[in-house]
C-alpha cells in the first residue's frame, strides 16, 4: 500500500485535508436551490463509500510496504472494526447537525463554531491517545482557535441582531455537532497498526480503517436520515419519492460532495503515521479557515452586517492561520 516516508509530505496531505473538508460544503450551495439538504446528504453518503473503496483498491492494494486491502480486512479482529464502525457512527451524527447548521445559518457560521469545536476537542482527545508533538506549541494553537470560535460568534450576533437573520438554532447545532465530531477520529485511529511499515495482527490499515469507517457512515444514515426527513429542523417532511424526483445536477454535486470530503479523510488518516492523530486531526480541520473565506467572500453571508464585523472576521481568520502555523510547528 502507499505510505508516506516523511513529514513535509505528510504536513502536505493534511493542508489538502484542510482545503478539501473546507471546501465540499460548496457543493451544497451549487445543488438546486430548492434541494433540501437532506435529499443531498444521502447521495454526499455514496460518495464517500465510492471513494473509500477506490482508494483501498488503489493506493490501499499496490506497492510492497503495509498489508493489501482484501488481505487486510480478512485478519482484522472483530474489535477493531467495530472501533472504525463507531467512528463512522459517530461521525455521521455530527455531519448531518453540521450540514443542517450549514443550510441554517451558512458556512462562515458552521464551520468555524462546529468544527473550530471540534478540532479543540479532537486535538485534546487524541493527543492523550498519542501523545506526538511539543504540548504547549499544540495547546497554544488550539488555544487560539478558541478565542477565533467566540470571536466568529460575536460575529454572528451582530449579524442576527442588524439583519434579523435566523435564529440561534444554527449555532446550538454547530455547537453540538462540534462536540460530537472531535470524537470520531480517535476510534478510527486507534483501529489502525500505529507504524504503517510494520503491519501487526488484528489491527487495520489506514485504508481498511477508512472503509470500514464510512461502511458505519452508510448504515447509520439509514437511520438518522430517515428521522431527520420525517422531522426536520427545518421546512416539512419530505420523503424518499422526493429524493428521486432530483435532477442529475443536484445528485451529482452530492455524491461530488462526499467524494471530496473522503479525500480529506483518506489523507489525514494517511498522514496520522508520521505527524500524530493530534496534528494531522488538528491541521485537517484547519479547514474553517478554507470554509469561512467561502462563506465570507465568494456567498457573502455577512453582507451587509454592521460596522465592526469584518474587523472581528479577520481576527478571527488572523488567530486560526497563527493557531494552525504552532499545530505544525508542534511536530
Amino acid at each position: 500500500m502507499f505510505i508516506i516516508e516523511t513529514y513535509p509530505v505528510a504536513v502536505l496531505f493534511c493542508i489538502i485535508t484542510m482545503f478539501c473538508w473546507g471546501s465540499w460544503a460548496n457543493t451544497q450551495k451549487l445543488a438546486a436551490a430548492n434541494w433540501r439538504f437532506e435529499l443531498f446528504y444521502w447521495d454526499y453518503v455514496i460518495g464517500i463509500v465510492v471513494l473509500s473503496l477506490l482508494f483501498a483498491f488503489t493506493l490501499g492494494s499496490f506497492g510492497a510496504g503495509g498489508r493489501s486491502f482484501l488481505a487486510d480486512v480478512q485478519q482484522a479482529d472483530q474489535a477493531n472494526l467495530v472501533s472504525a464502525l463507531w467512528g463512522g457512527i459517530l461521525f455521521n451524527a455530527a455531519n448531518i447537525l453540521l450540514v443542517a447548521a450549514i443550510a441554517i445559518a451558512g458556512m462562515s457560521v458552521a464551520f468555524p463554531v462546529g468544527i473550530g469545536l471540534a478540532l479543540v476537542i479532537g486535538v485534546i482527545v487524541n493527543y492523550l491517545d498519542a501523545p506526538v508533538g511539543n504540548a504547549l506549541m499544540l495547546f497554544g494553537g488550539v488555544a487560539l482557535i478558541a478565542v477565533a470560535i467566540l470571536l466568529n460568534a460575536s460575529a454572528y450576533r451582530k449579524l442576527s441582531s442588524n439583519t434579523g437573520g435566523v435564529s440561534t438554532k444554527g449555532l446550538l447545532l454547530s455547537v453540538i455537532a462540534g462536540a460530537l465530531m472531535g470524537l470520531f477520529y480517535k476510534y478510527v485511529a486507534n483501529s489502525m497498526f500505529p507504524d504503517f511499515t510494520n503491519p501487526v495482527a488484528g489491527k487495520l490499515s489506514p485504508y481498511t480503517a477508512v472503509v470500514i469507517f464510512s461502511l458505519g457512515i452508510l448504515l447509520s444514515n439509514v437511520v438518522f436520515n430517515t428521522l431527520l426527513m420525517k422531522r426536520p429542523f427545518v421546512g416539512t417532511p419530505v420523503g424518499y419519492a422526493d429524493y428521486f424526483r432530483g435532477d442529475v445536477k443536484s445528485h451529482l454535486m452530492g455524491v461530488l460532495g462526499g467524494a471530496i470530503w473522503c479525500i480529506g479523510m483518506s489523507f489525514s488518516i494517511i498522514a496520522s503515521d508520521l505527524a500524530g492523530p493530534a496534528i494531522s486531526y488538528g491541521l485537517g480541520q484547519g479547514a474553517t479557515i478554507v470554509a469561512a473565506l467561502w462563506g465570507i467572500y465568494i456567498w457573502k453571508e455577512f453582507k451587509g452586517a454592521p460596522t465592526g464585523t469584518s474587523t472581528l472576521l479577520n481576527i478571527m481568520l488572523l488567530c486560526y492561520v497563527i493557531g494552525l502555523g504552532l499545530i505544525i510547528a508542534a511536530r
